[in-house]
């Protein structure tokens, strides 16, 4: 089944998402237009400033010049979770945050944490093992660069699960979990089913690391899976109970719709903006 967003119930969904009060604890950002283009600063800006309530932004890279551009728009009470995303430019790719720390005059303290992979084991792309030796490279490279914060791999929930040797790499376990790929869940569950995962990789590493949802989140249009209906109002109410439950613990996924990205198997991949 597909369900198939009009322009008045688009409308509708924008006046409900003004008048939202967003409570996670942070919000992943892509600096993309819908076409797959580089946003310019200014419009990263004006998304920023509708981003105000979280207090951490999660950048995936550093392509588009987006650390530069979220550095000079974010308030100063903000800092960034930075990504590491490709594997083969883990020290270029410090020396661009460091750039843009000294062209806009922040330091390093803007950043909460820097990821290293987005998914990796999950997407059978490395294995713990490499995984663990693009974690050593970033952690030498942030060292000379001069940041002495945490230092993270980030992947699924199940994947931390089924292997735990990812506890050992990460200070602390941060994972993505989506409710919705849960056949069994309806969006009104969605907190109890992220808290549940928050638990499951908490035993998996033995307690000895916090746990931090990466992304986390329920899309307002495309297939229905099982008890996951694809809608506005389904969307709202996994917000809600995300947040209502756990909302401390987890990154929103995502700010902004991505129609750069592709639809995935179940259609929904573009839509889980949560402002429109």
């Amino acid at each position: 089944m597909k369900f198939t967003t009009t322009a008045s119930v688009l409308s509708a969904l924008a006046l409900i998402k003004q008048a939202t009060a967003f409570s996670a604890k942070g919000v992943s950002y892509s600096p993309y237009t819908d076409s797959g283009d580089c946003k310019t600063a200014s419009e990263v800006a004006s998304d920023l400033s509708q981003l105000t309530e979280f207090e951490i932004i999660r950048l995936y890279g550093t392509d588009c010049n987006q650390v530069e551009n979220v550095l000079a728009a974010k308030s100063s009470s903000q800092t960034i979770f930075q990504g590491l995303y490709f594997m083969n430019q883990i020290t270029a790719d410090v020396g661009t945050i460091s750039a843009a720390i000294e062209s806009t005059g922040a330091s390093w303290s803007d950043f909460n944490t820097v990821s290293v992979g987005n998914e990796l084991v999950n997407d059978g792309e490395a294995t713990v093992d490499q995984v663990a030796a693009y974690v050593a490279e970033a952690r030498t490279a942030l060292s000379s660069a001069g940041f002495t914060g945490n230092v993270v791999a980030v992947d699924t929930f199940i994947a931390v699960i089924n292997n735990p040797g990812l506890c050992e790499l990460s200070d602390y376990m941060a994972v993505n979990a989506h409710a919705y790929f849960d056949y069994n869940t309806a969006a009104a569950d969605a907190g109890p089913w992220v808290l549940e995962q928050i638990q499951r990789v908490w035993y998996a590493c033995n307690g000895e690391k916090s746990v931090l949802i990466t992304e986390t989140g329920w899309p307002y249009a495309g297939d229905t899976y099982g008890a996951a209906i694809a809608s506005t109002e389904a969307q709202s109410a996994a917000l809600s109970s995300i947040q209502d439950t756990c909302g401390d613990d987890v990154f929103l996924f995502s700010a902004f719709d991505n129609k750069w990205a592709s639809p995935g198997a179940y259609d929904i991949e573009q839509y889980f903006g949560i402002i429109h």
